[in-house]
């Protein structure tokens, strides 16, 4: 009964008996090293001298006949026997005849060979044995029997048709050869099958046949380097005439080939050897004008090579020019929306100046509209349409193709999605560059009405305010408002538009109905703007009234600041107004008023800070600084002390700083601390020593 450990893959043994138990190393207990050292060299020695001698068959004698005889019988039947077990062995075929041919027993030898032979026939290496056995032996009708018939079952493998070939012109038997050439010719041959009967011909110095077989050569072959063979063949022997015809031949039948650059190269490489320089450059440029840029990269790098050898300044410029072109064609091919790109390719061809090739890249270049209707990917795109209109004003000169060209532009852009005020503005700039105000008045019109924007408003104004048409301006600054009633620059300009006109109700009225938009996008600009404007008129009620409506809004400190300040300066203004200069009294109480309505600023504001914005501690100590400062600028009228008592302390804090893993340390911060806070504390730690002590009576009593 079987182990229950037992494991089938192991022969029904256990792990246990199929380990291997290798004896335990002996602990070597004397380390110290022997007296005698042995090398490597001796071991080696000494192993090759205990090598035992090599068993090798007793060499056999062969006396008489009879024991021929019998050693034939016994290998033949040692063969025959070895035939029957593998009969699809080649080498053992290949063994036995040669066998037989050693025994100088021919017959039999081909026998062998026919019996090998049918075993299989497909088999060239046979028929090469075969045939090299008959040949070794000089039965020449023999071998040609084999040749003949390997070449007739295997038409397929050249080896056998050389090695025929080779055989008949050994024995001079040239037309032999040549009609075996023409047999294998017949089966159409790969190239070097061909080239080697040109070889045999020429070996001959028969040309013509040659040049016959040539003939044949590119019929069969109809390749680029076949015929460039073929034209060195002529060149070689002399013939100009015929190789400038096998180039023409051929560039008429492969010029739309992939590998038709190899014979534009040679062909005009072959008219440069001519000393035929135009030749060769018109090869050149037909060329480079009919093969594909992306295959041409070493035909522009012969040319340039070609015209700095024989070209003049024009023509190596040229010549870069090409190969920079093909550089940026290759570029745009593998990605046309790449606007860089086609930037450089541009400046490339403005530089050279051909203007046909010039409008063809940019026809080209504005034809790869982004796929995208989103503005990122169409500013780059845009400006080629930009360079394109300035190239034909400036450049070209062509103003109703540069009209064309904005025409077209402001067309292609969707300007229900977005738009670009630059294009309108050079269409209409350019307009009025030829002096057609009417067209420029358009564009801009259309601009406003299809795709307003802030620059189109601004140059529009600009433009009729330079011309002197005011009434324009008011209407252009009214859609401007209408289309953007948060605009405070719009506001401002238009106010200060009507005052630089001396009309300044009509500026107050357009301030007075800006502040009262429910939104502004700088609201404190436009309340600065009307503020100085009342200043500059003189005005100081209305400006009071301003500030007092600013403050129903607002109580920001520079309000604040500003409000006392205007209050503080508003004296010199009545001084210059009232002419008391002379009156020193009235000019002391003057200024005196002005002292007192700036405190009273500063008092509200303090007031306001104390009350309402407790915490905005840094903003009340910042305005009692401020304070300070112009009760310092008053001189005598000020008087510092007033705000000294209400300066606070400055103290250094420290705070936890939360973050979302908890506590992660601590910041400094300054804090204020004003005079009514101390007195605050003050009266809390009394309160609460009082209530101390009466709780300690109350128990004493108790």
């Amino acid at each position: 009964m079987a182990s229950k450990d037992a494991d089938p893959s192991l022969g029904y043994l256990t792990r246990k008996d199929t380990e291997v138990k290798l004896p335990r190393p002996t602990r070597v207990k004397n380390k110290t090293p022997a007296p005698i050292q042995i090398t490597a060299e001796q071991i080696l020695r000494e192993a090759r001298e205990r090598q035992e001698a090599e068993i090798r068959p007793p060499k056999q004698k062969i006396t008489d006949p009879t024991e021929l005889a019998d050693y034939r019988l016994r290998k033949r039947k040692e063969y025959e026997d070895l035939i029957r077990r593998v009969r699809w062995n080649t080498s053992v075929w290949i063994k036995y005849a040669q066998w037989e041919e050693s025994q100088k027993d021919f017959n039999r030898a081909r026998s062998v060979w026919e019996r090998a032979l049918e075993v299989d026939y497909r088999n060239h290496t046979l028929w090469l044995k075969y045939a090299e056995v008959e040949m070794k032996n000089k039965f020449i009708n023999h071998a040609r029997n084999v040749w003949d018939r390997a070449v007739t079952l295997l038409p397929r493998v050249d080896q056998l048709w050389y090695k025929y070939i080779h055989m008949e012109e050994m024995l001079g038997n040239v037309a032999g050869a040549r009609q075996i050439f023409e047999r294998w010719m017949s089966w159409m041959p790969d190239q070097q099958g061909w080239l080697s009967y040109i070889k045999f011909e020429l070996r001959y110095n028969e040309v013509e046949r040659a040049r016959a077989i040539y003939e044949r050569f590119v019929q069969c072959h109809p390749k680029v380097g076949a015929w460039i063979r073929y034209a060195k063949f002529e060149m070689k022997n002399g013939e100009v005439v015929r190789a400038r015809n096998v180039y023409e031949r051929a560039v008429e039948k492969l010029a739309d080939e992939e590998d038709a650059e190899q014979l534009f190269v040679a062909f005009a490489e072959f008219e440069e050897r001519c000393k035929e320089t135009e030749r060769a450059r018109c090869i050149y440029k037909f060329a480079l004008d009919h093969i594909p840029k992306g295959r041409a990269e070493d035909l522009y790098r012969k040319f340039v090579a070609f015209e700095k050898q024989y070209g003049d300044k024009d023509g190596i410029e040229d010549a870069i020019v090409g190969k920079r072109r093909f550089q940026y064609e290759d570029e745009v091919r593998k990605n046309p929306l790449n606007y860089d790109a086609w930037f450089d390719y541009i400046r490339l061809e403005e530089s050279v100046g051909n203007k046909g090739r010039i409008r063809e890249v940019y026809e080209r270049a504005i034809a790869n509209v982004p796929p995208a209707e989103e503005k990122r990917y169409w500013q780059r795109y845009i400006y080629l349409w930009i360079n394109y209109a300035l190239y034909e004003e400036l450049d070209a000169g062509d103003m109703e193709r540069t009209r064309d060209v904005y025409r077209e532009c402001l067309k292609l852009i969707p300007h229900e999605k977005f738009s670009f005020a630059k294009i309108w503005l050079l269409a209409a700039q350019f307009e009025i560059r030829q002096l057609n105000l009417k067209g420029a008045r358009q564009i801009l019109g259309n601009a406003i009405g299809k795709a307003p924007k802030d620059k189109i408003f601004k140059k529009y104004i600009e433009i009729e305010l330079q011309l002197g048409n005011i009434d324009r301006c008011r209407k252009l600054y009214e859609k401007y408002l209408e289309w953007a009633p948060e605009n405070c620059y719009a506001w401002s300009k238009y106010a200060e538009l009507e005052r630089s006109l001396s009309e300044t109700e009509r500026a107050r009225a357009i301030f007075e109905l800006a502040i009262t938009q429910p939104a502004l996008d700088m609201p404190e600009l436009l309340w600065k703007a009307f503020i100085d404007f009342e200043i500059s008129e003189g005005e100081y009620e209305r400006t009071r009234e301003l500030y007092e409506r600013l403050l129903d809004r607002t109580k920001h400190l520079k309000v604040w600041i500003s409000y006392a300040k205007f209050e503080a300066s508003a004296m010199e203004e009545t001084d210059g107004d009232k002419d008391v200069a002379e009156d020193g009294v009235l000019e002391h109480e003057a200024k005196n008023g002005c002292v007192k309505r700036a405190r009273r600023v500063f008092e509200r504001a303090i007031n306001y800070y104390r009350t309402s914005a407790p915490e905005l501690k840094e903003e009340r100590a910042m305005l009692l600084e401020e304070w300070l400062n112009m009760e310092s600028s008053f001189g005598e009228l000020g008087d510092v002390s007033v705000v000294q008592s209400k300066l606070p302390k400055k103290l250094k804090k420290r705070k936890q700083i939360t973050s979302e893993d908890g506590v992660s340390g601590y910041e400094e911060y300054i804090d204020y601390v004003f005079p009514e806070e101390n007195q605050a504390t003050n009266l809390k730690i009394l309160e609460a020593a009082y209530k101390w002590k009466k709780q300690k009576l109350s128990t004493e009593d108790e």
